[in-house]
């Protein structure tokens, strides 16, 4: 393989000497060097299509092996965890969708312009081979197998070949797009420690060594915001009282002639369940709901435990869910990171208008 490749690319550099070819966006080198060879016939388009082959099939290789490469690093904590899972058809598709988006966004940066893409390649590649020989510098000195001395002097001599060429090109590309690369590789090391980090905190914190039982829950309080009385709100009550003794209902005030509707309501249908009314002068509804809460929390103790039931209706298709309020879904994602605090959705299915009309 080294020498079919010193062969072609001594035999294309004195080629392009001969006939004066140079890079150009009109036509590339190879090209140049086929029309000049073999003119426009069979031949000049069968160098074309090869080429073409062989660069569909470089660009392939990237998409083969960097997910399992990524793969691999995920399963040391180095990565996310999803880029180690294989998809439904047995490959590595989250890594194949990163690579497509990162790829993506690279083009989008250099405006499509293959030409400011080559100093990042060469960057990249040549210190990838650098730190590759070097690192089997390092593993024939550790090693000392028959032959070690040999091997690691062959090794040297790359590793110190491909950072000459290495600093020469950053040297000379830096500002035509290689300083990308020199800031990218330390904040990927730093990003890869970060995550390395954060799950060996996870799993110190998750670890079942020197833990005996979870703690018995003194007080269990169900808080359950509602904007309205109708079924959906009766369901969640229902669930909410076989949780605990202890629940509330709690109601923003944002339209006072509707919180008097309601409390006329709730002395039927509120199934005895204490009603807090909360005012809201600026006719919010998350935040009259999270100070509720902080209030409660500053008054619990270390064993206590929160569980905020949220009434939902649930439409019989996804679109007809755009026609209704989501304020159950930004009031989860408020209360999702509160610690001691248990988020619980309580569903209520509604039927079709067509199901309706069947009934009937």
């Amino acid at each position: 393989m080294v020498g079919i490749l010193s062969a072609m690319f001594l035999g294309i550099s004195l080629l392009a000497s001969a006939i004066g070819a140079v890079p150009v966006h009109s036509e590339t080198v190879l090209s140049q060097i086929g029309r000049a060879v073999f003119g426009e016939g069979a031949a000049y388009f069968a160098v074309q299509l090869a080429t073409a082959l062989i660069l569909v099939l470089a660009a392939n290789t990237s998409f083969a092996d960097f997910p399992r490469l990524a793969s691999l690093i995920a399963k040391d904590g180095y990565l996310p965890r999803q880029l180690s899972s294989l998809g439904d058809r047995l490959v590595f598709s989250n890594g194949i969708v990163a690579l497509g988006v990162l790829s993506g966004l690279l083009l989008i940066g250099f405006g499509g312009d293959t030409h400011r893409l080559l100093p990042l390649y060469a960057v990249g590649v040549f210190i990838c081979f650098t730190l590759s020989q070097s690192g089997m510098v390092i593993h024939w000195w550790r090693l000392r197998t028959e032959g070690w001395k040999q091997s690691m002097v062959f090794n040297g001599i790359g590793a110190l070949a491909t950072l000459v060429v290495s600093s020469v090109v950053i040297v000379t590309r830096f500002t035509q797009g290689a300083w990308v690369v020199i800031v990218l590789i330390p904040l990927t090391v730093w990003a890869f420690m970060a995550i390395h980090k954060h799950y060996q905190s996870v799993a110190g914190q998750l670890s079942l060594d020197e833990y005996g039982a979870p703690p018995a829950i003194r007080r269990h309080r169900v808080i359950v915001p509602v904007g309205g009385i109708h079924r959906g709100v009766l369901y969640a009550l229902h669930y909410a009282k076989n949780l605990s003794v202890d629940v509330t209902a709690v109601l923003v005030d944002i339209n006072p002639d509707e919180t008097e509707t309601i409390q006329a309501k709730w002395e039927r249908w509120g199934d005895g369940i204490r009603l807090e009314i909360l005012p809201s002068p600026y006719r919010s509804i998350i935040s009259p709901l999270l100070a509720y809460l902080d209030r409660i929390d500053a008054e619990r103790g270390p064993h206590d435990i929160t569980t905020v039931v949220m009434p939902q209706f649930i439409a019989a298709h996804w679109w007809e869910n755009v026609l209704h309020n989501q304020t159950a879904i930004l009031l989860r994602l408020a209360l999702i990171f509160r610690r001691g605090t248990v988020v619980t959705d309580v569903p209520f299915q509604l039927h079709s208008v067509q199901d309706m009309e069947i009934t009937k």
